[in-house]
């Protein structure tokens, strides 16, 4: 299983080349809540504008993706143990991609850098 970083989502959706190794890929692809959040952000700071004018709630909806929902007080006591970032969602979606076993489909250099081999996908 695989579990999309927000950036990987994005490039996804957008048919962008860096998601080329994801469109190819046999295996489940998942969407955290903690991207849903982030890329809702982005749309309301103007850094996002999803295509055909969809919301947010539409894109996650109809993604070739699973929006997947863990237990929340594992998932947060996940993420007390990484003290490494300071960026809330990274936080987030790596104890998300932990708490599940999956590799965190990435871009994110810092991510990368810190995960394990099996621990991570680089897009």
């Amino acid at each position: 299983m695989i579990l999309l970083d927000t950036n990987a989502l994005i490039w996804l959706e957008q048919g962008h080349a860096r998601a080329r190794k994801l469109a190819a890929v046999k295996q489940r692809l998942y969407v955290s809540p903690a991207s849903v959040l982030e890329l809702q952000f982005l749309a309301e700071a103007g850094r996002l504008r999803v295509r055909g004018g969809a919301g947010i709630a539409d894109l996650v909806e109809h993604g070739p993706w699973l929006l997947d929902d863990p237990p929340s007080v594992d998932w947060f006591d996940t993420a007390l143990g990484l003290g490494w970032t300071r960026d809330p969602f990274d936080r987030l979606l790596v104890a998300h991609a932990q708490l599940r076993g999956w590799r965190l489909a990435t871009g994110d250099t810092a991510l990368l850098a810190r995960l394990p081999e099996r621990g991570r996908m680089e897009v």
